[in-house]
């Protein structure tokens, strides 16, 4: 649905989330930072300096590890996969980039001997590594207990959820970037009611835009609470 287009009912803000694309800027000016992620931070940017080749980033949903893959892709000028697609890839040309990137590393599946098996190029090759994930590998159930074992040795860093002071400064960066005026008493309004995510602050920015623009008018109270009663918020 277009922004243009008149509002209906209740459910038009719906049908106005339906292609609303997750397009956040990945760069490292747009990486706000805060006690949550200061340090996940500092290790990425210690690259090449790291302890090991390997480096695990863990962390919930929307705590900020995409991004932080992309700022260190850009540094490293690493190339990045996933792990779901590790069964029946190149494994020799994956670990023969000088640097590369696994994502969401815990959703292997049936891939268990894939990521043992790249760990081990990627070690004889000296190619920086680095996985993200939701968990320590104790927790992604895996059956091959040397891939475990070698996912143990690692170095870890853990991302926190987004704590409110970056959740806030996350939303006010949003507004800024589509000139959208909102007073910091709204901004805390909204962050106390989404998800601690930065996905969730990026999606309800983007929903609200577009249902402002539909209504064609301001950003209200009335407008915010709307959305959030339709899509799950506390109010």
């Amino acid at each position: 649905m277009s922004a243009d287009v008149p509002p209906g009912p209740s459910n038009s803000w719906r049908q106005l989330s339906l292609d609303l694309p997750l397009n956040p800027h990945f760069r490292r000016e747009d990486f706000l930072v805060s006690e949550a992620n200061a340090t996940a931070l500092r290790m990425i940017e210690a690259w090449p300096s790291w302890p090991d080749d390997v480096l695990l980033l863990t962390g919930p949903p929307g705590a900020g590890k995409s991004h932080l893959a992309a700022i260190w892709s850009a540094r490293a000028g690493a190339d990045i996969c996933f792990g779901r697609t590790l069964e029946g890839a190149d494994l020799a040309a994956l670990a023969g980039k000088p640097a590369l990137v696994v994502e969401a590393a815990d959703e292997i599946g049936a891939a268990e001997v894939p990521l043992f098996h790249l760990l081990n190029l990627a070690r004889q090759q000296k190619t920086s590594l680095l996985l993200t994930a939701r968990h320590k590998p104790d927790l992604w159930g895996l059956k091959t207990a040397d891939l475990l074992s070698r996912l143990r040795l690692a170095p870890l860093v853990e991302l926190g959820a987004p704590d409110e002071e970056l959740l806030r400064a996350v939303l006010e960066k949003l507004f800024r970037d589509r000139q959208l005026a909102v007073d910091a008493a709204t901004v805390g309004f909204i962050a106390l009611r989404i998800d601690r995510s930065l996905d969730a602050a990026r999606y309800f920015v983007d929903l609200l835009d577009r249902a402002a623009l539909a209504r064609g008018g301001p950003i209200t109270r009335t407008l915010i609470r709307e959305l959030l009663q339709e899509f799950g918020g506390d109010e």
